[in-house]
């Protein structure tokens, strides 16, 4: 017998500008306040991990143009709240298990297209800090991303020096 595991296997992406800004997606069809995300979603059965994340990067943002900096070691894991309905792929998991990859963006910002595969996942873009998107997310995946600032803050602005 084949169960399901816990755990659906995940990759997320954190897409740094040059100067050190991360790229912002606002989920389509969510109301605010916390509805901005960055492109994550599922590894398909045997793909390779950075290729997965590359994969996701391109279906959510249309960005192709994007250098390796680093990943993070081991899963991360989320649990979906008791309510929770999200899409069909993510029914019969008790939550998600995500290893994240920090890319620098090298293209024209032209490169960006909400709608370049499926139906879009995101109705809206932006540049912002690493440090502030713990408090742009759901709560059920804010640990998850604080977990994720810390692991890439060697490359993330902060607002003080930007200012």
């Amino acid at each position: 017998m084949n169960a399901l595991p816990e755990y659906r296997p995940n990759v997320g992406v954190v897409l740094f500008h040059p100067d050190g800004r991360v790229w912002l997606g606002r989920r389509a069809h969510t109301p605010g306040p916390h509805n901005w995300q960055f492109p994550q979603g599922g590894v398909d059965a045997g793909e390779d991990l950075e290729a997965a994340a590359r994969r996701e990067l391109a279906e959510e943002s249309g960005a192709v143009s994007a250098s390796f900096l680093a990943r993070t070691d081991g899963w991360i894991t989320y649990d979906f709240p008791a309510d929770f309905s999200g899409p069909k792929s993510t029914r019969g998991f008790k939550g998600q298990k995500q290893v994240w990859f920090a890319f620098r963006f090298d293209g024209a910002e032209s490169e960006f297209d909400l709608g370049a595969h499926h139906e879009p996942e995101f109705d809206a873009w932006r540049w912002g800090y690493l440090a502030e998107t713990p408090e742009l997310i759901v709560p059920f995946k804010r640990h998850t991303y604080e977990a994720v600032a810390k692991a890439f803050a060697a490359f993330a602005a902060t607002k003080s020096a930007a200012a």
